[in-house]
């Protein structure tokens, strides 16, 4: 452990703050973090801690979640301008147009989305929960925003439903393509391919498993098998080899890092919390209806 991550240690206690940080930022961030996971599991730690301050290293979207599942609580994000391009992926006016054309349709939000999108939303989703949750639910017809991809993997696995999808994406694993993944298979022919469902339908098709980040890490250490092609964020191969030591663990393309989340340093942590600078602000009617889905999603994916 460095300098400034006992100096973060330090402050952290006598802030009486907690730091969740996502498996996507760097690892020294993670070396750090109280609690490292995906979303889901992120969410769920945010909503129990007694804490006075959370500082959420990961994109901006996180910290809006954190915020609306904590009102009384301080929010900060270490670097503001950290942000998903696919949470902004999805059109309010096109959410009310779909609620016109469908009489019994449920808006289906996956949580990597801007709080005003959650606000529109019937019910909140993680890429570990969705196919639970949208099974669960009495409509028949569901707008699931704002990933492509997830969607057409709910819809696969959920066909007696009307799955309705939008035009979002997630760069970084739109961009892992067929022609890689056969290329990667050629140089490790022994290893199982691991993707996440925000990959293209090709991909996953390819696939040995599809799962969340963290049902990735729980597949992979549970397998005998000790080699491994990754299908998603390069942060996740730090918690992969750390639980792995004696597996291989081997990206599928050389572009798998997601430009928002490299943006979360330990420097900007450090000054985070010591300046208590960056606070998540969110108007309170939207962080009320965005809370609704939130806590309906923890509620269904009991």
């Amino acid at each position: 452990m460095n300098e400034l991550q006992k100096r973060i240690i330090e402050l952290k206690e006598k802030k009486h703050a907690v730091i969740l940080a996502h498996y996507y930022v760097p690892e020294d961030v993670q070396q750090i973090a109280d609690y490292i996971g995906d979303s889901y599991y992120l969410s769920e730690k945010a909503k129990e801690t007694d804490k006075d301050i959370i500082v959420f290293a990961g994109v901006s979207f996180m910290g809006e979640s954190a915020k609306i599942l904590n009102t009384e609580k301080k929010v900060l994000i270490p670097d503001p301008s950290a942000d998903c391009e696919m949470a902004h992926m999805a059109d309010v006016n096109k959410i009310h147009r779909m609620r016109e054309m469908y009489s019994d349709l449920a808006v289906v939000c996956y949580i990597n989305s801007t709080a005003e999108l959650k606000a529109e939303s019937d019910v909140c989703v993680t890429s570990s929960n969705a196919v639970k949750i949208v099974k669960k639910l009495s409509n028949k017809n569901i707008f699931f925003i704002p990933d492509k991809n997830l969607g057409t993997y709910v819809a696969q696995k959920v066909p007696e439903k009307n799955i309705i999808l939008n035009d979002g994406y997630c760069p970084v694993h739109r961009d892992i393509t067929l022609e890689e993944v056969k290329k990667s298979q050629s140089m490790h022919p022994k290893a199982l391919v691991l993707v996440h469902p925000e990959c293209e339908k090709e991909i996953t098709a390819e696939a040995d498993f599809i799962g969340s980040t963290s049902e990735i890490i729980s597949f992979a250490t549970e397998k005998e098998e000790k080699e491994y092609l990754i299908g998603t964020e390069d942060g996740v191969f730090y918690e992969l080899r750390k639980k792995n030591p004696n597996k291989r663990f081997y990206p599928i393309c050389s572009r798998q890092s997601c430009a928002g989340m490299k943006r979360i340093t330990l420097e900007k942590v450090y000054h985070c919390i010591k300046d208590e600078n960056n606070e998540v602000i969110i108007k309170e009617e939207t962080r009320k209806k965005a809370k609704e889905a939130l806590d309906r999603m923890l509620e269904l994916a009991k």
